[in-house]
């Protein structure tokens, strides 16, 4: 039994959206659906993956635009982000005129998510670390089993979210990457909502904003 995934890049931002599945029940979510639904979709039909949830780690336009769409097109529930969250979640519509995306319509999802609560793809359990500072309620997906974290906009491959938009916190998104993200194993791949993949160990050396001096 394993945890597979498949990014795919959706909206004008190329957010990556990540298809996650437990290959044994072929049991699916879909991590951060921004856009381009139909897209998604394919790939869903195209992995031959059954999608239970829909999961968020944070409420900007780019991750969870295509969101309550995809939740009434295929029946499942929205788990995530945290609920200070709700700030953004129900500024879709304003985000997406802002933006020039398609519609999106304020979205409460089925269950607020907290640090230390979990949620389940199939058999498989992934951890749920709330790391503010990009967005207040942001929330990152780690399954120690895969050796995988999906990091939304907090930790990129040399780099880190931005934190110039409202209730944005720079010490406190430094802080959340030092002191939770960097406590986990250096082999952990890292999926971020930008570019390409990267490690925590390839972080904590060499990336620029919050490399430990230590490793120098």
């Amino acid at each position: 039994m394993a945890l597979r995934y498949e990014t795919i890049p959706v909206t004008p931002f190329e957010q990556n959206a990540t298809l996650l599945w437990c290959d044994r029940t072929l049991r699916a979510a879909i991590v951060d659906a921004g856009g381009d639904a139909q897209k998604l979709l394919a790939r869903v039909k195209a992995n031959g993956v059954t999608v239970e949830k829909l999961l968020l780690t944070h409420g900007h336009i780019d991750h969870a635009g295509a969101t309550a769409e995809l939740a009434k097109t295929l029946g499942v529930p929205v788990e995530g982000p945290q609920e200070a969250e709700r700030f953004w979640l129900d500024q879709l519509p304003q985000q997406g005129k802002m933006f020039g995306f398609a519609h999106s319509d304020p979205l409460t999802p089925d269950r607020w998510l907290a640090g230390g609560d979990s949620v389940t793809v199939g058999d498989e359990t992934l951890a749920v670390i709330h790391c503010p500072g990009h967005t207040p309620g942001h929330v990152v997906f780690y399954s120690a089993a895969a050796g995988l974290l999906i990091a939304g906009d907090v930790l990129f491959a040399g780099s880190i979210g931005r934190t110039d938009f409202p209730m944005g916190n720079h010490e406190a998104l430094i802080a959340a990457i030092r002191g939770k993200l960097f406590a986990l194993p250096d082999e952990t791949r890292v999926l971020p909502g930008h570019g390409p993949e990267t490690t925590i160990g390839e972080e904590r050396r060499f990336n620029p904003f919050v490399a430990d001096p230590r490793f120098g």
